[in-house]
C-alpha cells in the first residue's frame, strides 16, 4: 500500500485491475472422473497466462466456468450461460480460453458472443494462439481460426450423415431404439416372437376397428405396453401405456415389413419382416382415408378444435362454436362469447371470431413454440408454476418432445384425432379482444403423456 502511494506521488499510475474469467470445455465426459483432467489442464494454462500479465493488473476470478461433456456446436451449456450472465452483470473484464474452439465451434454463435463481449467492454484471449480482441489483427485472426473450426465441425457432421445414409442403403440398422417386435443384438435387429405376435394382432385390430382410439382402448383392456428395453448400465426406457401417437408411429413404421427408412426413402433391411406388405399397405390407406374424411366416429361434426377451450378475455366465459348456412349451402363457422350471445354486445363487446382463422393461429403458435428454445423454456416455467412448483409433473425433455411430436403427427391425424390431441395438450385458450392477443395454457399431464410417447419412436 505504501509503495503504491509512493508511485502515485511520483506520477506513476497503478495498472487498473482486469478481472479475468477462465472458460474450459471438453466435448465428452470420458476422463472427467480423473483427479487431474482436461478441464484442469486448460484452467492451469489460463491461470499461468493471467499470472504472466500481472503487471497489467490481471487477476484470475475464483469462479470456475467448466463445461464437461458438452459440444461446442451449441451454446446450450450451463457454464457458458453463467459466464454470459456474469458478463452482463459487469463482473468480468476479460475471458481467457485455452483455444478458440473451446468457447464455440459455431461461427454465428461466436459472433453473437463477441457482440455481447464488445457491448460490455470485455476482451477475449486465447492462450495457445497468442492473440486478444483488443487489437484489429487479433479480431481478424480470431475470425479466420473460428471459420476453420466451424468447417472442421461441418466436415465431421457430413461424414457422420454420409455413414448413416450408406448403412441405411445397405439395409443395416444405423442406431436408435428397437421397435416392438424386435430386439437389438450386436447392432442387428432380431425378431422377438412374442412381441411380433402382438404387432400382427395390433395391425389386425386397427383394420377391424378402423380407429386409432378404439384400437388403443382394446390395448388398454389387454394390458399391453410399448417396447421396454433395459440397456446394461443405463436407465430402462419404454413400457409405456399405448396412446394414439404411439400407435400411429408403430402402424406407419416400415421396419415391421423388413425395411429401413432414411429420410423419405425406404430400403430393404437385413432383418426379417413380421407384418405382410399387403396388410401394411392396407393400414396406410385406411390411415390416409381417415385423415381426409375424419374417420368413422366423428363426434365433432364440424371439427371445432377449440370447443370447450376458447374463452373470452373480457368476461371470462367460454366462447361457443356456432355455424351459419348461406343460401348456397355453404357453412361458415364462428366462436361467439356466450355472454354476448345471451345478453348482447352491451354486456360483452367481444366480437365473434372466424373459427378456421383462430384455430389455424393456435396450431401455428404451438408449432412455433416447439421450434423456439426460448419459448419452450417459457412454456416449461409456466407449466411448472401451474402445477404447483415442487412436484413438477413435466420435465424439459417432456415439453421438448411433446411439442416436437405435436408438429410431427398433426398433419397426419384425422379431424377427430386433431380435436383429441388439442384437448390432450391444451388446457385453455384465452382471447383478449381489447389487446388483440391470444394466450395458451398447456395441460401438464398431457404434455408429459405426449412427451413420453416420443420414447417409443425408433
Amino acid at each position: 500500500m505504501k509503495r503504491a502511494k509512493e508511485r502515485r506521488a511520483e506520477g506513476e499510475a497503478a495498472p487498473e485491475v482486469t478481472r479475468c474469467a477462465i472458460y474450459t470445455r471438453k466435448s465428452s465426459e470420458e476422463g472427467l472422473e480423473q483427479r487431474f483432467n482436461s478441464l484442469d489442464a486448460q484452467r492451469e494454462s489460463g491461470e499461468a497466462y493471467i499470472t504472466s500479465q500481472k503487471h497489467r493488473g490481471w487477476v484470475c476470478s475464483p469462479t470456475r466456468y467448466d463445461d464437461g461433456g458438452f459440444s461446442g456446436g451449441s451454446i446450450e451449456r450451463p457454464a457458458i450461460r453463467r459466464l454470459l450472465e456474469d458478463i452482463q452483470s459487469n463482473l468480468i473484464d476479460c475471458v481467457v480460453v485455452y483455444k478458440v474452439d473451446r468457447l464455440s465451434r459455431s461461427l454465428p454463435d461466436f459472433a453473437r458472443m463477441m457482440e455481447t463481449f464488445e457491448k460490455h467492454g470485455v476482451s477475449f484471449v486465447s492462450v495457445t494462439q497468442h492473440f486478444d480482441t483488443t487489437h484489429s489483427m487479433g479480431r481478424l485472426t480470431l475470425n479466420m481460426l473460428l471459420s476453420f473450426a466451424q468447417f472442421e465441425r461441418e466436415i465431421v457432421s457430413e461424414r457422420t450423415r454420409d455413414k448413416i445414409a450408406a448403412a441405411r442403403r445397405k439395409g443395416m440398422w444405423a442406431g436408435g431404439r428397437p421397435v416392438l417386435g424386435y430386439d437389438l443384438k450386436q447392432c442387428r435387429l432380431t425378431v422377438n416372437p412374442e412381441e411380433a405376435k402382438q404387432v400382427r394382432e395390433i395391425f389386425a385390430l386397427y383394420l377391424e376397428k378402423k380407429s386409432l382410439l378404439a384400437t388403443v382402448k382394446v390395448l388398454h383392456a389387454r394390458g399391453w405396453r410399448t417396447k421396454r428395453t433395459e440397456p446394461v448400465g443405463k436407465k430402462p426406457y419404454g413400457g409405456a401405456v399405448w396412446d394414439k401417437p404411439r400407435l400411429y408411429n408403430l402402424l406407419t413404421n416400415p421396419v415391421v415389413i423388413g425395411k429401413v427408412r432414411h429420410k423419405t426413402e425406404q430400403f430393404k433391411g437385413e432383418h426379417e419382416a413380421i407384418v405382410g406388405v399387403g396388410v401394411f399397405d392396407q393400414v396406410q390407406r385406411l390411415l390416409k382415408s381417415n385423415g381426409i374424411c375424419g374417420g368413422s366416429h366423428i363426434r365433432n361434426k364440424h371439427g371445432a378444435l377449440l370447443r370447450g377451450l376458447l374463452s373470452c378475455g373480457h368476461c371470462g366465459v367460454l366462447m361457443g362454436h356456432t355455424t351459419t348456412n348461406t343460401r348456397a349451402n355453404r357453412v361458415y363457422r364462428y366462436y361467439t362469447c356466450y355472454t354476448a350471445q345471451k345478453q348482447g354486445h352491451d354486456a360483452c363487446p367481444c366480437p365473434s371470431l372466424p373459427a378456421a382463422q383462430i384455430e389455424r393461429f393456435v396450431v401455428d403458435q404451438i408449432k412455433r413454440i416447439g421450434k423456439d428454445p426460448a419459448l419452450r423454456s417459457q412454456t416449461l416455467a409456466a407449466v411448472r408454476r401451474q402445477a404447483g412448483g415442487e412436484d413438477e409433473p413435466v420435465s424439459k425433455a417432456d415439453v421438448d418432445a411433446a411439442l416436437e411430436e405435436f408438429s410431427t403427427v398433426w398433419s397426419a391425424l384425422s379431424t377427430t384425432e386433431q380435436v383429441e390431441l388439442m384437448q390432450l395438450v391444451v388446457q385453455g385458450v384465452r382471447y383478449d379482444a381489447a389487446k388483440q392477443s391470444v394466450s395458451i395454457t398447456f395441460q401438464p399431464l398431457g404434455l408429459r403423456s405426449l412427451g413420453q410417447s416420443e420414447e417409443s419412436r425408433p
